[in-house]
């Protein structure tokens, strides 16, 4: 496991990069003390996403990485800083460059499948052809065919979370933002969804930021792990997962990584940095051999 101190300093890479957080300051009044105490969230933060890259951030509640979250999508407003998408500030209010799947979906139950998916294009205007076109495409993507005309209250957990996140597709972001979208379900409901947007990560090469509270979730999905820390209030460390793409939720690197994240001691994270777990930093029986530099 090679340790790179300085989190201030951004990943280098070659690839173009998508989103960047630089020098991110959010704090909150806290209204049950009298004082109004400032509680800081999110202390100079910066974070730079390359373009495609799923990113997945983990770390106890109260970590800031919901928050995280709400200010690239625009939902909270207010922080210092500066947030970039493809080297422009982002607007002061959401845009369908950044598009949000919630936990619960938030879809409308008096639609059906196609209903909700076709919503943010008929608001849009897109013509009545060219948006069945695409609804059912996106229908067929995340495979409810059989359910077109399906109504909300028909579906399952799943499903449900498949018809939002063909919903957010359907206004083609340059950004999905996921906040924990499958803590609410089952495990074996959420393993077939990992299936589910592993696929359509590879068919879509969009960029996704996605909140999680699973360790083993954040692995199995991510290019790369950050790794939150309420103390901080900034990142703890960022942990960049080698495992090729397509990619299996089973693949026995997953659960080596994840055993590895979780035996870390809270010091070894204190000063940040970043961790690159090669493929080949294992064992024969697939343990994790951490060697730091």
């Amino acid at each position: 496991m090679l340790i790179v101190s300085n989190l201030d300093v951004p990943l280098q890479t070659n690839e173009k990069s998508i989103l960047e957080l630089e020098n991110i300051f959010k704090e909150y009044s806290d209204r049950k003390n009298k004082t109004h105490t400032k509680l800081i969230v999110i202390n100079n933060l910066n974070l730079t996403i390359k373009k495609s890259e799923f990113v997945t951030i983990v770390g106890p509640s109260g970590c800031g990485k919901s928050t995280i979250l709400n200010l690239v999508a625009g939902l909270d407003q207010v922080f210092d800083g500066q947030i970039n998408v493809d080297d422009k500030p982002i607007s002061i209010s959401p845009s369908t460059d950044r598009v949000v799947v919630f936990q619960e979906g938030a879809l409308f139950p008096w639609l059906t499948v196609y209903g909700n998916i076709e919503f943010g294009l008929a608001i849009a205007k897109v013509p009545k052809d060219k948006r069945k076109e695409k609804v059912m495409k996106l229908i067929e993507m995340v495979q409810l065919s059989n359910f077109t005309n399906a109504y909300i209250h028909q579906l399952s957990g799943g499903m449900k979370q498949r018809v939002a996140i063909a919903r957010a597709l359907a206004l083609n972001p340059k950004i999905l933002l996921m906040d924990e979208p499958f803590a609410a379900l089952d495990v074996q409901t959420r393993k077939m969804l990992y299936s589910h947007i592993l696929r359509i990560h590879e068919e879509t090469k969009k960029t996704i930021l996605f909140v999680t509270h699973n360790i083993h979730e954040a692995v199995a999905l991510g290019d790369r792990v950050i790794i939150m820390s309420p103390k901080l209030a900034n990142i703890k460390k960022q942990i960049i997962v080698n495992i090729p793409r397509p990619r299996s939720i089973d693949h026995p690197l997953v659960e080596s990584i994840t055993r590895a994240i979780l035996s870390e001691s809270d010091e070894s994270f204190v000063n940040g940095g970043v961790a690159e777990i090669e493929p080949d930093n294992v064992d024969i029986n697939n343990n994790v051999i951490p060697t730091v530099r």
